[in-house]
């Protein structure tokens, strides 16, 4: 049997937690599952972008929000959210939802992200200690530097980091 944080919330269209399941398995079969990713902006209205690790599962090498992870089945979200900064990152912040988003995207290796994802926005204006088993590099960026990058070179990003970045930085109040 998985450990609990192996595990990932199964959910259907409204966010109603239907069981649980593998996360590898689930990511095989493409299955919707809940999900978050956190976005945190300095002071100048940076991101705080991450590289994920080249070791990850899916993804890997490739730049994201600051944190993107799945809760484990009977934690709340915004814990969740809040546990992934501080392991991932090495950061704790006060965190606020903006919207959530559903979407599907073929991976590499026959894996499929299926997620019901909460996005949530926060400040912080220091200097991330990041999990090297999570995170191979991290900058602050600016919104025309990504929105450029995202335009020459999506390729580099995630898949969920290209649907939702836009959309977070207009709810986060900020002119894409």
């Amino acid at each position: 049997m998985n450990k609990p944080e192996d595990q990932v919330i199964l959910v259907d269209s409204n966010d109603t937690e239907i069981g649980v399941g593998g996360k590898m398995q689930v990511h095989r079969e493409g299955q919707l599952h809940r999900a978050f990713s956190v976005f945190l902006f300095n002071s100048r209205n940076e991101l705080l972008l991450h590289q994920r690790a080249k070791e990850k599962y899916h993804s890997a090498g490739l730049w994201t929000n600051t944190c993107c992870s799945h809760p484990r089945p009977g934690e709340a979200i915004e814990d969740a959210a809040k546990r992934r900064l501080a392991e991932e990152m090495g950061i704790n912040a006060e965190l606020t939802k903006l919207f959530h988003f559903t979407y599907r995207a073929e991976l590499e290796d026959g894996l499929t992200e299926h997620e019901f994802d909460h996005v949530f926005i926060g400040r912080f204006d220091g200097i991330p200690i990041p999990d090297p088993a999570e995170v191979a590099d991290w900058k602050y960026l600016d919104i025309p530097a990504i929105e450029r990058e995202l335009e020459t070179d999506p390729h580099c990003y995630t898949s969920w980091f290209r649907i939702c970045f836009g959309e977070a930085v207009s709810r986060a109040g900020f002119k894409p």
